[in-house]
This record gives C-alpha cells, structure tokens and sequence, in this order.
C-alpha cells in the first residue's frame, strides 16, 4: 500500500525535474494547470492535494497526447458516477488501487477505460515496519537510488535563466502510476478532480518492510507510454505495472507517524537505526546533498521563461541502480536541516484538503 508521501519541491523546480521529449523531439516543460492549488509538502496524506502528470488531451480538444501537464489532485479517487453531494461519503478507500483487481472494480475500471492515467509525483513515499513481539512500527522513506555528482553537488536553486542547466541533474522524483477521475457535484459547482496510486507486490528489497508498493514507472519510456492514452491501449499500458528493485529507502523518525507535522525532520535518517534490518541504503547521502542546497522559499523567486531548446533534460531517469550498503552523511543531514529552519521554507505549513 501507499499512504503517506512527500513532494516538497517548488512549482518552478518540480516542473523542470519532469522535463520531456514530445512526439517531435522537442524538449518540454509540461505546463502547470491549477498552480495555486498546490501546496509543497514533507508530509502528504490521503486527502490532501498532490501534483500529477497527465496527457494535455485530457485537459484540451485536439491536442497532442504526447504532451504533458501537472495539475494538482485531490488523493483518493472520487468515481464520475457517485451521486453523494459530499465525496467525503464514500463509503470505501480509493487512495490505492490494487493491479490485480483494476479490472474487477468499477471505481478504477471506467477512468482506465477511458483513458484516465496520470503519473503521481513525489519526493518518495513513506511505509511502516510492524517490529517483531511488539505493537510498535518503524517508518521508512523510500524513493529512487540516487547517483551522487560533482555537478549535483555544486548546483543551487535557479534564481533565473542563467543557473539553469540544459540537463537536470538533481534529485529524481519517484514517478507512480495511477488512475484519475473528474467528480461533477450533483447540484452543479466545480469539478473535482481525484486520483489513486496503484499498487503491486513488494519487490525482495521491500518486502521486510511492507507486503506491497506502488507501481512505480522507472524511466521516461514507461513514463511516456502510461501516460500517452492516445497511442497506447489499456492492455498495453498495464504490462508497465510491476514491481521494481531499482528502490532504495532508510529509517526516519515517528514525528512521519502524525499527518499533521510538516517538517523536514519527517525524512531525518534514524542513526540508531542503521544496525538493525533491512539496512538503510547510502544512497540516502545523495538525498542529504540535495536538500543541503535546496530550499523551497528560494525556489519559489520568479523566473523569465525559458526557450524552448533550453528546457533541461530529465537525464536522471537513465540513472543506474546504485547498491544498497550502510547509509553515510548524517552530518549532512543535520547541515540541511540547520540551513532549512534558518531559511523557513513555505512547506513547512499543514496542508489538508
């Protein structure tokens, strides 16, 4: 299952993380639909609001289905044929979809049949540990291996055109698979628009911690493929859902436990944790480099836009599996988190929908 995540990147930031190829060849930046509607977040729940990649084709007559735009959703999907005036009546979980019954449940069959997937965005996503002999569990951040570089290390906030790269070489958002749904309120208002992360069978490296994982999409093809309903089947597309070993995690600290703390200690790596198993991956050094020169309010500074030959590549995506070892850094760890309570980033605040 999926039941907690984090995207915590900026509008500007997460829209460039997600660069990509059309049908021409033509370097993009998918457009934001809704921008105000979101909210970056360490601490996203069901419920809430979280950003979501879709075929334009969904949101324009006529367009080119190979192209790409974010919009924020709500979490938990809200079926086009429930007649409650309030969706908050539902009378069954729709934040996960399980692959092996999306065809028997009318909540997921219809929106697969008509197209509806989308790509949910995230940081990673958290997962619970039930320890041995006891009641207690031990949460886990999991998200993609990240290959540490010179460039990676050196590279800032874009404060405008002149400190983009033409490739993105930071931090590689986790890509899930999902299904999306347009809610019309029966006695008429806005739409809601809603989505559900399918899940699959836990990968070996997972399966210590949780039974199942979100079908996760490794790669701009798979991405590409899910998301383009106009070139690509249901049939075809549901042969890109299984599970992956190119994942890697480590122990965070029970302040993720509450829905409601927003901080940055919710992804804090748990030193007294590292002897104890599964084992946390080095990767995770990676991660601590990127938020110690990352921060959501500096991000968030206005840029012109770029030329359509500028727009970074999501080269990230072609990233090999980095092996799992003891995990290394805590000392970066603590600088970012000194830097992000000095600079008070915008995400810090609760958000629920």
């Amino acid at each position: 299952m999926c039941g907690r995540t984090s995207c915590h990147l900026s509008k500007e930031v997460l829209a460039r993380a997600c660069a990509y190829r059309d049908r021409q060849g033509q370097r993009r930046l998918p457009e934001w639909r809704d921008p105000d509607r979101y909210c970056p977040s360490y601490n996203k729940s069901p419920q809430s609001s979280s950003p979501v990649l879709l075929s334009r084709l969904h949101v324009e007559k006529g367009a080119d289905s190979s192209e790409r735009v974010i919009a924020p959703m709500r979490w938990g999907l809200v079926p086009s044929w429930f007649k409650e005036a309030d969706p908050s009546k539902l009378q069954f979980n729709t934040s996960n979809c399980r692959s092996d019954t999306i065809m028997e449940k009318r909540s997921f069959k219809v929106p697969l049949g008509k197209g509806r997937r989308c790509v949910v965005l995230a940081d990673g996503f958290y997962e619970w540990q039930r320890c041995q002999g006891t009641n207690k569990t031990q949460p886990y951040f999991i998200y993609f291996p990240q290959i540490k570089t010179e460039k990676s290390e050196s590279m800032g906030a874009a404060d405008g055109p002149e400190d983009w790269e033409k490739v993105w070489d930071n931090w590689r958002p986790l890509t899930m698979a999902g299904l999306f749904d347009c809610w019309e309120p029966p006695e008429g208002g806005d739409c809601l628009y809603s989505y559900t992360i399918i899940t699959v069978d836990s990968c070996k490296g997972l399966n210590d911690i949780h039974h199942r994982m979100p079908a996760i999409l490794d790669g701009e093809e798979a991405v590409s493929k899910w998301l383009d309903f106009g070139e690509v089947s249901a049939q075809e597309a549901l042969k890109l859902i299984h599970p992956t070993e190119n994942i890697t995690f480590h122990a965070v600290s029970s302040v993720v436990n509450n829905s409601r703390n927003n901080t940055p200690e919710c992804l804090l790596p748990v030193d007294s944790l590292v002897k104890k198993e599964p084992k946390a991956s080095g990767s995770s050094q990676k991660m601590l480099q990127w938020l110690a020169t990352k921060s959501p309010k500096k991000e968030d500074t206005k840029a012109p836009q770029k030329a359509e030959s500028d727009v970074p590549q999501w080269s990230s995506q072609f990233l090999k599996k980095s092996p799992l070892s003891h995990r290394r850094g805590a000392d970066l760890l603590e600088r970012w988190l000194k830097r992000e309570k000095e600079e008070e980033p915008v995400a810090k605040r609760p958000h629920t929908q």
